[in-house]
């Protein structure tokens, strides 16, 4: 049996100083599925709590909206993913990223589905310790124009490459 998404969870940290930040990318997916998504019966949230502390918002609508925890999508920023890459994936461990840790925690459960939204760059030129450069170093940095497009055009191919909506 084919599972369908009900509830979609962006993850991002609230506050002005972190708008249009790397971390950010789940609200930018979200924004943009809110504008682009025509199945009226998906949930679709950004969480007032910081990304680290997100198991409590996901726990909470979970319970709120009476999903089971397979109908949940959480769209995430990845590290360990090339800008302009993105990956579907379910039942995986958090691979240290901090908010997925606390979901897992507060559901006790990782059988959720997750699209992964690269934002590592892979320019040409830039050295290998740049290109190795641990996540925190760049999360928060302000997204580029460029990298702004890259990102919806990433949102696009997930809607439309996937019958989980």
């Amino acid at each position: 049996m084919k599972i369908k998404i009900k509830l979609i969870i962006g993850l991002g940290n609230p506050g002005s100083q972190y708008t249009l930040t790397y971390h950010n990318v789940g609200f930018l997916a979200v924004d943009y599925l809110t504008k682009n998504l025509i199945n009226s019966k998906l949930v679709i949230i950004k969480p007032k709590t910081f990304m680290n502390k997100s198991g409590k918002a996901v726990a909470e609508a979970k319970k709120r909206f009476k999903v089971k925890s397979e109908e949940i999508l959480i769209i995430h920023d990845d590290s360990d993913i090339e800008l302009g890459k993105y990956k579907f994936s379910f039942g995986r461990g958090s691979a240290g990223h901090k908010g997925i840790e606390s979901i897992i925690k507060a559901l006790k459960t990782k059988n959720f589905w997750r699209l992964r939204i690269g934002i590592r760059s892979k320019k040409v030129g830039l050295s290998a310790e740049a290109r190795r450069a641990k996540a925190e170093d760049f999360v928060l940095k302000k997204i580029t124009k460029k990298d702004l497009l890259i990102f919806n055009e990433v949102f696009s191919n997930a809607k439309n490459s996937n019958s989980l909506f």
